[in-house]
């Protein structure tokens, strides 16, 4: 007999290898408690717009397929993070968003009534050492969540190959 403890379990994904980490546990969370999955992923539309003033990613009139390129790579990424773990019998959602990722998350997971938000404890990005072990977006999301919120490091093998200083 499952618990019912954990019915929403949403995943922020950055698609780093941590926030891969989290998935795995997260899927076996809901095989274990019978849990439905929300995988979410936020384009992070300040770091776009940074970008942008740059002349990095595009000039201005471009801006609207460059949104809807994000939209799709995005798509193809979670395609590939559901490929990459066995999902059988666990309902999963995908949902890709604009904005500042820890409000949208927070957001997201308050307005969808979310039990537990699983998510890595630092992302793809990081500016500095203590970010690497605790990432800013988990910080925040750990402090202005209104539910439960399981961090899940990368295993000591893999932060090994991820992160060169």
């Amino acid at each position: 007999m499952a618990i019912d403890i954990f019915r929403r379990i949403l995943v922020p994904v950055d698609f780093s290898s941590c926030s891969s980490e989290a998935f795995r546990v997260a899927l076996q969370m809901a095989k274990a408690f019978r849990s439905d999955v929300i995988i979410l992923h936020v384009i992070d539309t300040s770091a776009v717009a940074a970008f942008n003033r740059l002349g990095l990613l595009a000039v201005p009139s471009d801006e609207t397929k460059q949104r809807r390129r994000l939209h799709h790579q995005a798509r193809l990424k979670t395609r590939q993070l559901l490929a990459s773990q066995s999902t059988e019998g666990v309902p999963i959602e995908r949902v890709v968003v604009e904005g500042a990722p820890f409000v949208e998350i927070v957001k997201f997971a308050r307005q969808e009534r979310v039990d537990v938000i699983v998510l890595g404890s630092y992302g793809g990005r990081s500016e500095n050492m203590d970010k690497i072990f605790f990432g800013a977006t988990a910080e925040k999301v750990v402090r202005t969540a209104g539910c439960a919120v399981l961090t899940i490091p990368l295993p000591a093998k893999k932060i090994r190959r991820d992160i060169v200083l």
